[in-house]
């Protein structure tokens, strides 16, 4: 599959998804989020892909919303408000949860500043790495007068705590890649030359585990709200069951008894 806004390349069960919109940033227009949400489809319908990396072109990972274009912001509607909540609603959400629900691991690769939507893009990540140099912001209110949006009120304070949140989306200030790792937003902060290396080593890596052991354990932590402890040790007993009759669990039991490295299949 093709994409005016997007590059795509499937190799060794991974899907490499690069942001191509270098000369602005890759900045997210509606050609753009249409685009991602097209491509997550593509990506959950294609059983030969274990995992995905995502990151951008250029200098950025994302600049945030293309503010720029009237295509994103004015319609028919009567009022900005109404015209951006519907864009919200019919585009920019259903890409999300597209993203969100993603049954492979989603590993995202920050080569630069992740600013406003584009932050909330990066954290849609399983697994989350960032260049030394790459930066993340919350712009919308400090610039924009508006609140952040695309998931950022509910991964943000389950990721750092409600102070932090707080404190991002209230100022606007530059959270560096180091201080990201430090505050449990990402995963790891790596050497700028190390980020293609580093990222798409965890994604192979994803990509050759226990799929289906994967897509549930990603369904029990995005779970929300979370429910209590005896909700959640029943749903863990449903799920487990689930995997113990999986070919990938045979092939571990047996892996573990040989003392040899197991050599899943994802099914």
């Amino acid at each position: 599959m093709r994409f005016d806004t997007l590059l795509i390349e499937h190799r060794d069960h991974v899907a490499h998804v690069t942001l191509n919109r270098p000369d602005k940033l890759n900045a997210l227009n509606l050609p753009l989020i249409e685009d991602l949400r097209a491509a997550a489809a593509a990506v959950d319908a294609d059983p030969d892909i274990h995992a995905v990396l995502l990151t951008g072109a250029g200098r950025a990972f994302s600049a945030g919303a293309d503010i720029t274009h009237d295509d994103l912001f004015q319609g028919t509607a009567r009022s900005s408000g109404e015209d951006i909540g519907a864009r919200l609603r019919d585009h920019f959400n259903p890409m999300v949860s597209a993203w969100h629900d993603l049954r492979v691991p989603l590993v995202v690769a920050v080569n630069g500043v992740a600013a406003g939507a584009g932050m909330s893009l990066a954290l849609l990540g399983d697994i989350v790495l960032a260049a030394r140099s790459a930066t993340f912001m919350q712009l919308f209110a400090p610039k924009l007068g508006l609140m952040p949006d695309l998931g950022s009120t509910f991964f943000l304070p389950r990721l750092v705590g409600t102070a932090r949140a707080k404190g991002l989306t209230l100022l606007g200030d530059a959270l560096s890649a180091a201080d990201a790792e430090r505050w449990g937003l990402i995963w790891a902060c790596v050497e700028d030359q190390a980020l293609t290396r580093e990222s798409e080593a965890i994604a192979r890596r994803l990509a050759a585990g226990p799929t289906q052991a994967y897509k549930r354990i990603k369904a029990v932590f995005n779970r929300e709200p979370a429910g209590t402890l005896p909700e959640q040790l029943d749903l863990e007993a449903v799920l487990q069951a689930e995997l113990a009759d999986t070919h990938d669990f045979a092939e571990g039991v047996l892996a573990f008894r040989a003392k040899r490295a197991p050599n899943f299949s994802g099914n």
